[in-house]
């Protein structure tokens, strides 16, 4: 149970104090599908919002187990409680894994979300093939997190960004979305067809990121919590190999570990041995890093993970320094 919390005690605010490390904290997904929905959303914002209940249900069902996540999103502006019967609605459509990169947008019926082949169209969307809905987009699609009923500081900090984006040279490329995770980093945002996760944003920061990624490069590197495509340890790695190489390409590196006498993929359920994870960063240009990556309760005080929770210890994905080095084989 929660328990009101004045301004100074709000998550995001102590976190910030104590200087909570944000590498790691992305939330998982290989693909992201955001719906557009306007008027207010609930803790559970696909069964507890103005998205017609039978579609809502339908995508809950259609998502489990794929690691393709859903979002609902909305244009600043408008009063949340702003809203029309529709059946049909704006989308976009993001694989996010690297070397797979891609989104799709369009308007889509709600038609197509009730038929008995969108679990197939999700798993399918994770392993990196797109439905042919909508058209081809090459366009950086920055969504905010601004749900009060996830977390207050969401939209206390999270709105006035948005609606900063929105009234600068980015206006149509920047959504509000019901959630993204990680409130105590707020304000909070992820990049698509990246998948890169922001925290801790203000507008300087997050116009950087956009300027960037039109460029194909990531901005604001200090404020970046990971990508959703790597598991947490892999984050990290990633994070630690970008700041200490000034590598900033938004799909220009992987992370990998070692199988036996191979190297594969890092699941996103990956949590490294014993808490340590031994991984390989490689960049396309050849250049290569191993990276040592240890999980870690830190010495800091205890903190609430969300607003009016109980306060719980520090745990982080502290990277060593990367170190050049040959491929695995």
């Amino acid at each position: 149970m929660s328990t009101p919390v004045t301004d100074d005690q709000r998550c995001s605010v102590v976190s910030a104090r104590l200087a909570e490390p944000m590498p790691g904290t992305a939330p998982l997904a290989r693909a992201w599908l955001v719906l557009e929905q306007p008027g207010p959303y609930g803790r559970v914002a696909l069964t507890d919002s103005h998205l017609p209940a039978e579609v809502g249900a339908a995508l809950s069902r259609a998502i489990e187990g794929t690691r393709t996540a859903v979002l609902l999103a909305r244009t600043t502006g408008r009063h949340a409680d702003a809203h029309e019967e529709t059946t049909s609605r704006r989308f976009w459509f993001a694989h996010s894994a690297p070397g797979g990169v891609r989104m799709r947008s369009g308007v889509l019926q709600d038609s197509v979300l009730l038929r008995p082949e969108l679990p197939d169209v999700m798993r399918d969307a994770a392993h990196g093939q797109l439905p042919p809905w909508g058209t081809k987009d090459d366009s950086p699609l920055l969504l905010v997190c601004t749900n009060s009923r996830r977390d207050r500081c969401c939209a206390i900090a999270g709105l006035p960004l948005a609606e900063g984006l929105a009234a600068g040279a980015h206006a149509g490329r920047v959504l509000e979305v019901n959630h993204l995770g990680g409130h105590r980093f707020a304000p909070t945002a992820m990049l698509l067809p990246s998948g890169n996760v922001f925290g801790r944003l203000d507008l300087a920061a997050a116009t950087e990121v956009l300027d960037a990624a039109s460029s194909g490069r990531i901005g604001a590197m200090g404020h970046l919590r990971g990508r959703s495509s790597a598991a947490a340890p892999a984050q990290s790695a990633a994070i630690a190999v970008r700041l200490g190489h000034d590598v900033d390409g938004l799909d220009d590196i992987d992370v990998l570990r070692r199988v036996g006498e191979h190297v594969a993929p890092v699941p996103l359920s990956y949590v490294g041995q014993d808490d340590v994870a031994e991984l390989e960063v490689r960049h396309v240009d050849g250049r290569t890093w191993t990276v040592r990556v240890r999980r870690v309760v830190s010495a800091l005080p205890d903190r609430s993970e969300s607003c009016g929770k109980a306060a719980v210890p520090v745990v982080s994905w502290a990277a060593d320094e990367p170190v050049a080095a040959e491929p695995w084989a």
